[in-house]
């Protein structure tokens, strides 16, 4: 055999060679042999039928043939093929807060001292046993409360106000609370949360804030005159006024003075008699056109006409007429010019200075620095406070932490979460931080979450657009010190808000 078509053969079993071992891995994988079956007896052909898939009734009715039938047909339906990526997922149905017939309102009290007035209602119609609880701010202590409420002081964080009461049907229970605070009077805010009977489930969420008479007028006094509405308002009117007396002063003056000149620069009409000689002067008597105009009045090519008056026996040639003065535009005088640029200069400057003033003061000079990137503005607030995003409104109502460990601490904070946009929005555990006083933080612990909302996965659906929902989010916190803040957000580029911890 030549050379080349041995190396032809060669190539060609080669190639053939690698088709065959690509080709390997494509092929169906061997069926394991089928079990022996066990002889047929009269049970086993009794009970084959009953226990045979729908899909053989043919083999049932082949009489002798249908145990080898039975044997040769698969046992369990194939599983389906899963769906391609490309096939879009059923839409997720949105997060609603399950319904629950305890709601909680909250309003604070027309009173000199901090108190609010606190409505649990029971919509059902079965009595429902409830634990409601009372965050008190910093600083304060409870000195009334009614409906059986007792103050429990909290090692480590504010205490709270706490009832347990047991709702009738379709019935409404009332509750007051009054609170003395050793610090100045101040806005006060005691969110108010309904549980279940283990505490740590919510049912509804209220809170309102407390705003003393004294807060509110050492408020208002704090606002220099100049930057009040009604004294700015009064100022330009009285700018205007007189801006407007100054133009018309000056528009008289010129229209007098106008008319003053105009009636100094008229000449008289010239008187002229019949002559007394009664004799035609020669070369003299005067034309149609002459009677008509005055001596010394101009003629049609502006010369002034120079007629010979006979006087006695001989002529005299009276002088020319005054030519009239040429009519000069008068201008404003120079105080009323520099007046008014003085008025304009200095609106401008206050307008200036006000709204500079406006845009230093709005400047939060404890807000964290954050990037241009962030979505929406930030809002930092403590319990009980509702801060919105861009997205989001967030209430944190109240925060307890478990007692430290070696290996850290759980706490469970009560958030209430409100859509304020038209569609759905999707948010995530990774996104709810605490932050410890180290700098370090810690997100949500999905499973102590899932966990605390009775096997619910909060994150795994969209927010509703328009609802609210009250869950409580835990966080594994390191080391032994709680929290000093919470960061909530609804987006990965959300500016977010700022909950401080007391």
């Amino acid at each position: 055999m030549p050379a080349s078509r041995r190396h032809h053969s060669a190539i060609a079993v080669l190639a053939h060679c690698l088709g065959i071992l690509a080709a390997v891995p494509a092929l169906p994988l061997a069926a394991p042999p089928p079990a022996t079956a066990p002889p047929a007896t009269p049970a086993a052909a009794a009970a084959a039928p009953v226990a045979a898939p729908p899909a053989a009734p043919a083999a049932l009715a082949a009489g002798p043939a249908a145990p080898a039938a039975l044997a040769a047909a698969p046992t369990a339906a194939p599983a389906m093929p899963s769906a391609p990526p490309a096939v879009p997922t059923p839409t997720r149905a949105p997060l609603r807060t399950p319904a629950t017939a305890v709601t909680v309102a909250m309003a604070p009290a027309g009173t000199p001292a901090p108190a609010y007035r606190i409505q649990v209602r029971n919509g059902g119609s079965t009595p429902v046993t409830t634990m409601v609880r009372q965050e008190l701010p910093s600083g304060s202590t409870a000195t009334t409360v009614t409906g059986g409420g007792q103050a429990v002081p909290a090692d480590g964080r504010p205490a709270e106000v706490t009832w347990r009461l047991t709702l009738p049907p379709r019935g409404t229970t009332t509750l007051h609370t009054a609170l003395r605070t050793t610090g100045p009077d101040r806005p006060l805010t005691a969110p108010t949360c309904a549980y279940a009977l283990n505490g740590n489930q919510p049912y509804d969420c209220a809170t309102a804030t407390w705003n003393g008479a004294a807060a509110g007028a050492t408020g208002s006094e704090a606002v220099p005159p100049w930057r009040r509405v009604p004294v700015l308002l009064g100022a330009l009117a009285a700018v205007l006024a007189l801006a407007g007396a100054g133009v018309g002063l000056w528009w008289w003056q010129r229209r007098r003075r106008l008319r003053a000149y105009a009636a100094a620069s008229t000449p008289p009409p010239a008187a002229r008699g019949p002559d007394p000689t009664g004799t035609p002067a020669p070369h003299g008597t005067p034309g149609p056109d002459d009677t008509a105009a005055p001596y010394g009045a101009s003629g049609p090519h502006g010369a002034s006409r120079l007629r010979p008056a006979p006087v006695g026996g001989g002529t005299v040639y009276p002088l020319p007429g005054e030519p009239r003065a040429a009519v000069r535009r008068r201008t404003p005088p120079v105080w009323l010019t520099v007046g008014l640029a003085a008025v304009v200069l200095a609106g401008v400057v206050g307008v200036a200075g006000w709204t500079g003033t406006r845009q230093a003061a709005s400047i939060d000079t404890d807000q964290q620095p954050t990037s241009g990137a962030w979505v929406g503005k930030s809002a930092a607030g403590t319990l009980g406070v509702p801060l919105r995003e861009v997205a989001f409104e967030f209430t944190v109502y109240r925060i307890s932490c478990a007692t430290a460990t070696a290996a850290g601490r759980r706490c469970q904070a009560t958030v209430g979460v409100r859509n304020l946009t038209p569609e759905q929005q999707v948010w995530h555990g990774q996104l709810q931080r605490a932050y410890l006083p180290g700098g370090t933080w810690a997100s949500a612990d999905l499973l102590a979450t899932q966990a605390a909302n009775q096997g619910r996965d909060v994150f795994a659906a969209p927010v509703a657009a328009g609802s609210r929902v009250v869950l409580p989010l835990v966080f594994s916190v390191a080391g032994r010190e709680p929290p000093t803040h919470l960061e909530l957000r609804s987006g990965v580029f959300s500016a977010g808000v700022r909950v401080d911890v007391p």
